[in-house]
């Protein structure tokens, strides 16, 4: 086979949700013949009428499914077959050849190829075999998926950061979670904690119980002590009837108490009995009855100050405070705003029917300066606001509101000796490791984005992130 047919290779992009082919065999009819057979009943395909060339297209491409040749001049079905599993790890490899021996056969099956088919094919059966294959891959794709979003919506997972101070957050919300103690929640308005209470209560023994959220700043004390402990009919005006608290509806649960500082001292009072006896008495009942439910409490103020001061007893305090968990500020960890960026695109994109492609570079460079007051409330409702007022399909500054406007600020790269990032003296390997890093850093990790601002391909970013354990 000569030079120039070794490396002719035939794609097309595929519509979005179809399952991708890859036919490679150096004999190139019979890869159009196969290819043709499968577009027929709807399957994209890819050709490749050599090993390299198929290999190539593995590394640069997305594939379902690859059908390869065994016996190959450059380069055989079975190291393609590892480069495929290295590469795209989900796709299936249906292995085709003119000289079948068992061997051959044991050696493709335990290295992990769907099927083992020999020549002349019957395309009938290659199609149904294809259907299995390309069923098996989009089985891995949607329990992926499946994982990815419960992760996101219950685990750890979705208190969004990397950067050090949400790194150890995360650690010691793992080692808190499977236990029963009580947990105070410390941090800014804006800064997530009652997303925090909800993650310990999901990975906890608790989790298919109830969670139950109550704001103790939102109410008047005789409101309060109705809402916590119920009431019976009669207790007092419009007490019509009945009605059960938040506590005995969360029993086996979680309680989350938020602005717990706020609770007035007669219902501190209450609540400190409730926690040392495990039982309640609905307003205008005498009859305790008993509860099990695990107390998460969330503040915004100092505590310690407020017992000082004589607002906020302190048994209470110690009994909340088992376990203090401390949420940073925004800017104290602003190198997350990349990733609470893109999940809240993702997040609002789907919510408002939006296409939205990507944020520009301007706006992200916005904000990162910016010193969310708000916290990561405040960057939510800055970015679905965007998301919502956006035409193109790109956010960039005339999506920002008002309190962002304004000419974006330059992006420097300064290291601690005055050079740029630190960077003279450092090895080739050493800069070209950083700019990745910052990249995806500054793209919230989307390799897609970073790839394009890189001058690569996304294979290659893939592999580089590999190489450099990224």
């Amino acid at each position: 086979m000569s030079a120039t047919a070794a490396t002719a290779v035939e794609t097309e992009k595929p519509p979005p949700g179809d399952v991708r082919v890859l036919i490679v065999d150096n004999d190139a009819p019979h890869a159009k013949t196969v290819a043709e057979s499968l577009r027929r009943v709807g399957y994209d395909c890819a050709v490749a009428t050599s090993g390299i060339a198929g290999a190539r297209l593995v590394e640069q491409e997305s594939f379902d499914v690859v059908i390869t040749d065994l016996k190959m001049a450059d380069l055989d079905g079975l190291e393609l077959l590892a480069r495929t599993k290295q590469a795209l790890p989900d796709a299936e490899v249906i292995l085709v050849t003119g000289h079948g021996t068992i061997p051959s056969a044991v050696a493709a099956m335990q290295r992990g190829a769907f099927n083992y088919l020999q020549k002349p094919l019957d395309l009938a059966h290659l199609r149904v075999i294809t259907e299995k294959a390309s069923a098996a891959a989009r089985l891995r794709h949607a329990n992926v998926e499946l994982r990815r979003r419960l992760d996101e919506r219950f685990g750890f997972e979705g208190v969004i950061g990397s950067s050090p101070l949400m790194n150890s957050v995360i650690d010691r919300l793992k080692r808190i979670a499977p236990t029963d103690a009580s947990v105070l929640i410390q941090g800014e308005t804006g800064t997530g904690k009652e997303l925090v209470a909800q993650a310990i209560h999901q990975n906890s023994p608790r989790k298919n119980k109830p969670f139950v959220a109550l704001n103790c700043a939102a109410l008047s004390e005789n409101i309060l002590e109705s809402e916590l402990f119920g009431h019976v009919k009669g207790a007092f005006t419009d007490a019509s009837t009945d009605r059960i608290g938040k506590f005995e509806y969360a029993h086996g649960g979680t309680l989350f108490l938020d602005e717990v500082g706020d609770m007035p001292l007669a219902t501190q009072i209450k609540l400190l009995r409730v926690l040392e006896s495990g039982e309640i008495t609905r307003v205008g009942s005498n009859d305790p009855m008993r509860v099990n439910v695990r107390i998460l409490s969330a503040t915004n103020t100092n505590l310690e100050d407020a017992i000082a001061a004589g607002t906020f007893r302190s048994d209470l305090y110690h009994r909340l405070k088992v376990v203090t968990i401390s949420l940073p500020r925004l800017t104290e960890r602003a190198q997350d705003i990349p990733l609470l960026v893109e999940h809240f695109i993702r997040q609002f994109a789907k919510r408002h029917h939006k296409a939205i492609k990507s944020i520009s570079t301007a706006a992200r460079l916005k904000l990162m300066a910016y010193d969310w007051p708000g916290n990561v409330r405040q960057l939510r409702n800055t970015i679905e606001s965007m998301v919502v007022v956006d035409y193109d399909g790109v956010l960039d500054l005339d999506d920002l509101p008002t309190e962002l406007a304004g000419p974006a600020p330059a992006a420097t790269m300064v290291g601690g000796d005055g050079s740029p990032a630190g960077l003279v003296g450092k090895t080739l390997t050493e800069i070209e490791r950083l700019a990745i890093t910052e990249t995806l850093r500054f793209t919230g990790g989307n390799r897609e984005q970073a790839a394009e601002m890189l001058g690569i391909g996304e294979r290659t970013l893939y592999r580089k992130i590999k190489e450099y354990g990224l």
